[in-house]
């Protein structure tokens, strides 16, 4: 168990840099790794990873030129960032934190929303 904490806070921490950095794909591969095998379990955190995995989607396309489908990604982030306002994790400080850089790149990718 224990193990598993630390490959999640290491995930979420090297999302964080990647996105910091404008790799919005490798951010996405980031947690994809945690997501993937997990996709189908019935568990809050696990959809926060969906949301998350879509805000660097999001962040991606914008950047490739793709306002539509980025749109579309970013609303299945929104769909999914209130489930951090309940969740209860060892990891919670570290969600609000990516949930600010994301807003803050959100900002300066797309100023206008």
């Amino acid at each position: 168990m224990a193990q598993e904490f630390e490959g999640i806070a290491e995930a979420l921490g090297a999302f964080a840099v990647s996105l910091q950095e404008g790799r919005y794909y490798d951010a996405h591969e980031e947690i994809e790794r945690l997501w993937y095998p997990r996709r189908f379990d019935d568990d809050d955190e696990v959809r926060l990873w969906k949301g998350l995995i879509n805000a660097a989607v999001a962040f991606e396309l914008t950047r490739r030129g793709r306002p539509k489908p980025s749109e579309t990604a970013w609303k299945t982030y929104l769909k999914y960032r209130p489930l951090n306002d309940t969740l209860v994790t060892v990891h919670k400080e570290l969600y609000v934190r990516i949930m600010n850089l994301i807003e803050r790149q959100r900002g300066k990718l797309c100023p206008s929303s």
